[in-house]
C-alpha cells in the first residue's frame, strides 16, 4: 500500500553539496523529500558530471532564488589535454586526439588570454533554448546551430597544477560563464584540443561549499537536527542594505505599499524588528517600493 506523502511549509535555504552523477534537480527533489517541504527551488543548475555547492530555497525563500542567479561563481576544474569531445567535458564521445606538446610557460601565457572580460560561445550541450527547444535537444539529434558569442568576465584565473597532459584551475567568473567552453576554448589556442574531467562549484556569491552539507549527511540525521542545516530565507539578501521599518510602515510594505524613508537609491533587505518582510527598492525621491514580500510566518 502507498503512502502519501505529507508536505508542509518549510521556510529557509539549504546548501547542499550536490554529488557527481545527479541532476539538480534530482538534487532538489531528494532534499525536498527529506524535509518534506510543499515548495523548492535551485538557484541555478549544476551539470550532471559536476559536484559542489547548490543553494536549494524553500518555502518563501524562493521568492529571492533569481538574486542569486547573478551571483559570481568560483568552481575547481581538471582539464585533459590533447583529447576533444562532442560535449566538452568527460560525458562526451571522442571527436579529436592530437598530441600535447607544449609546457606550463605555454600554458601560463595561454591561460593570460582567458582573464577579465571574454566572449564566450555556450556549447551546444546547454539548457539554452532556440525556438523553444533546449539547444542539448538538438545537439543529441545532431544538429547544431549557429549561437552569439556573449560577453562574460573571468575575474580570477589560478592554475593550481600541471602535469603532463593534465591542468588543475581555480575560476572565478561572472554568472553565464560555461567552463566546459573555457576548456575547449583553451585546447584551441594551444592547438591540441581539451575537455572537462571534474568540475566542482565551491562558492556562489557570498556562500561557500565548506557551509554545505551532502545528501548522505541530511538523510544519516533525525528530523529536528537535520532543520539544523536550514539558513534563514534572508541568507541570500546579505550583501543587500538592511533597513527597519516601524510596525505601521511594515503594514504598509507588505501590502505592496511604497513608504517614505531616508537611505541611498537601491535595493535592500527590509526588516520590521526582527522580521524580514522582503526585499525593497529606494527610489531617488525617498519611496521604499515593495519587490517582493514575504508571507507571513
Amino acid at each position: 500500500m502507498n503512502v502519501r506523502k505529507s508536505w508542509r511549509r518549510v521556510d529557509g535555504v539549504l546548501l547542499l553539496d550536490k554529488p557527481t552523477g545527479m541532476s539538480s534537480n534530482s538534487a532538489l527533489q531528494a532534499a525536498r523529500r527529506l524535509f518534506s517541504a510543499a515548495k523548492a527551488g535551485h538557484s541555478g543548475t549544476l551539470d550532471p558530471m559536476a559536484s559542489g555547492l547548490l543553494p536549494l530555497c524553500f518555502g518563501e525563500a524562493t521568492k529571492f532564488s533569481v538574486d542569486l542567479l547573478a551571483a559570481d561563481k568560483i568552481y575547481e576544474a581538471e582539464l585533459l589535454f590533447g583529447i576533444r569531445t562532442d560535449t566538452g567535458d568527460a560525458d562526451g564521445t571522442v571527436v579529436m586526439q592530437s598530441p600535447v606538446t607544449f609546457g606550463r610557460a605555454e600554458l601560463e601565457a595561454a591561460l593570460s588570454r582567458f582573464r577579465g572580460p571574454i566572449l564566450q560561445i555556450p556549447p551546444m550541450y546547454s539548457a539554452l533554448k532556440r525556438d523553444g527547444r533546449p539547444l542539448y535537444e538538438l545537439a543529441r539529434q545532431g544538429i547544431e546551430v549557429e549561437r552569439e558569442a556573449r560577453a562574460v568576465t573571468i575575474h580570477e584565473l589560478w592554475l593550481l597544477d600541471f602535469s603532463q597532459d593534465r591542468c588543475r584551475l581555480r575560476v572565478a567568473c561572472s554568472k553565464g560563464t560555461y567552463i566546459r567552453s573555457l576548456a575547449e576554448d583553451l585546447g584551441t589556442v594551444l592547438a591540441c584540443g581539451a575537455h572537462l574531467t571534474v568540475l566542482r562549484r565551491v562558492a556562489v556569491g557570498p556562500l561557500r561549499i565548506a557551509d554545505a552539507v551532502t545528501l548522505d549527511q541530511l538523510a544519516a540525521l533525525a528530523e529536528e537536527a537535520r532543520a539544523g542545516w536550514l539558513l534563514p530565507p534572508d541568507t541570500l539578501l546579505k550583501s543587500l542594505p538592511a533597513v527597519d521599518l516601524d510596525d505601521a510602515a511594515g503594514r504598509r510594505f507588505v501590502h505592496g505599499n511604497p513608504v517614505c524613508i531616508v537611505g541611498s537609491p537601491g535595493r535592500c533587505r527590509v526588516y520590521s524588528g526582527n522580521r524580514l518582510l522582503g526585499l525593497g527598492e529606494l527610489d531617488g525621491e525617498g519611496r521604499l517600493q515593495p519587490r517582493r514580500v514575504l508571507g507571513a510566518p
